[in-house]
C-alpha cells in the first residue's frame, strides 16, 4: 500500500464477483490492496483457500485472510472506498449505512439501482449520470452498476440509437451459469438441457436499459422512450452472456455507417481510467461469431480485459436491425463495472482522492 492509493475493502470477498474485484484491485494504481470481509464462516480463513475462480488467485492477496467488520469498523480503519458484491436484499441497509458515515460505494447489488438520487451507471453510456451525486461532497458516495446483461446491451446500443431511432428493441439472452453466483444452477437442471427463466431478470433488463440509455432533466432520469422487452434463460457456459437483439428502427442507416458508429464509439478517450476498454466494442466479421468460450475476455489493454462488449451477425431485415451482443458478465457486467465506475468518480471529483 501507498500514501497515494485510497484504502478500500471487498465486502462479500469469498464469493465470485468478491474474487472478481480481488482480481481487479490487487494492483491497482488508485485503489489500494482491499481489506477482504466475508461472512462468519468464512473469516480466518486464507482468500487463496477460498478461491473459486479459474484464474489464480492475485498474489499480493492470496495469503490475506477474510475477517468481518460492521460499517462502523471500516470507518474507523479509515476506509474510503468499499466495493460492495453482497447479496441483492442483503447489501441495501449495510451500503446506506456505510454512505452515512463518508464511505463511498460502488455496488453490484440491485437494491439501489432505481433509486432516483443513486447513479445507474455504465460510463461510455451515461457518465453525465453521476451528476446526481451533487457537488461537493460532504459524504459518502453510492454508485451501482446495472444487471449483467444490462451492461452488455447498453454499450453495443448507445452508439447506434440516434442512428436508428428505435421503436423498440427486443432482446433474447442466453446467460452463462456464473450469472446465478456459486455454486449456482445444480448440474441436473441444465447439463442437456436450457432453462428459459431467470427469475426477475426480464424486468431489470427493461427498466434498467430504459433508465441507463434516458437523459437527466430537471434533476431526475427520464428513461428512454422505446420499450425494451427480454427473453432471458440460462445455458451451459461457465461465463459470457451472449445476447440476440432486434432493433424495430425509425431509420435505416448502411451498414457502413452503424459499423463506423461502434468502431467510432470511445467516450472515455484520453481520460486515465485504467480498467476502461479501448475501442469498448469490438465488431466481429466472422459469421459464427461473437461466442463466450472465444470472445468473453475482450478488451484492451492488459488491464481491461473482459471489458469491452463483442458485435456481431449484424443484418438488415427491415425495419429491423438484428445482431448478436456478448459480454463477460462477471467483469463488465460485476466487479469490472463497478471498478469502472469508481475509476470515473474519482476521475471526475465526486470521490476525492483525500478524506477530510
Amino acid at each position: 500500500m501507498t500514501a497515494e492509493r485510497m484504502p478500500t475493502a471487498i465486502l462479500g470477498a469469498s464469493g465470485y464477483i468478491g474474487q472478481h474485484f480481488a482480481r481487479l484491485l490487487a494492483d491497482h494504481p488508485t485503489f489500494a490492496p482491499p481489506a477482504l470481509i466475508a461472512r462468519e464462516r468464512s473469516v480466518g480463513r486464507r482468500l487463496g483457500d477460498v478461491w473459486l475462480l479459474a484464474e489464480p488467485p492475485p498474489e499480493p492477496l492470496a495469503e490475506v485472510p477474510l475477517r468481518g467488520a460492521t460499517p462502523g469498523r471500516l470507518a474507523r480503519d479509515g476506509v474510503r472506498v468499499v466495493f460492495s458484491a453482497l447479496p441483492s436484499g442483503t447489501a441495501g441497509p449495510i451500503e446506506r449505512e456505510l454512505v452515512r458515515r463518508g464511505i463511498s460505494v460502488f455496488s453490484n447489488a440491485a437494491d439501489h439501482r432505481m433509486d432516483p438520487s443513486v447513479p445507474l451507471l455504465v460510463p461510455e453510456v451515461n457518465a453525465d449520470h453521476l451528476r446526481l451525486l451533487g457537488r461537493p461532497r460532504s459524504r459518502g458516495a453510492l454508485v451501482t452498476n446495472p444487471n449483467c446483461s444490462a451492461a452488455g446491451l447498453v454499450v453495443a446500443l448507445a452508439p447506434v440509437v440516434g442512428l436508428l431511432q428505435p421503436r423498440a428493441v427486443h432482446v433474447a439472452t442466453y446467460q452463462a451459469l456464473s450469472g446465478a453466483g456459486y455454486p449456482g444452477v445444480p448440474s441436473l437442471a441444465v447439463t442437456d438441457n436450457v432453462v428459459p427463466f431467470i427469475a426477475e431478470e426480464e424486468e431489470k433488463i427493461a427498466r434498467e436499459s430504459a433508465r441507463m440509455l434516458g437523459g437527466r432533466r430537471a434533476g431526475l432520469i427520464r428513461p428512454a422512450g422505446f420499450p425494451i422487452i427480454a427473453h432471458c434463460a440460462r445455458v451451459a457456459t461457465r461465463e459470457g452472456h451472449l445476447e440476440a437483439v432486434t432493433v424495430e428502427t425509425s431509420r435505416r442507416p448502411s451498414l457502413a455507417a452503424l459499423a463506423s458508429a461502434w468502431r467510432g464509439f470511445d467516450p472515455l478517450a484520453g481520460r486515465e481510467l485504467p480498467t476502461a476498454p479501448h475501442p469498448p466494442v469490438e465488431l466481429r466479421r466472422e459469421p459464427d461469431r461473437p461466442q463466450p468460450v472465444r470472445d468473453r475476455w475482450a478488451g484492451r489493454p492488459v488491464r481491461a480485459r473482459g471489458m469491452a462488449v463483442s458485435v456481431g451477425r449484424i443484418r438488415w431485415e427491415p425495419p429491423f436491425l438484428r445482431f448478436f451482443v456478448l459480454s463477460h458478465n462477471a467483469v463488465r457486467g460485476g466487479a469490472g463495472g463497478s471498478v469502472l465506475n469508481a475509476e470515473l468518480a474519482v476521475d471526475s471529483g465526486y470521490v476525492p482522492r483525500r478524506g477530510p
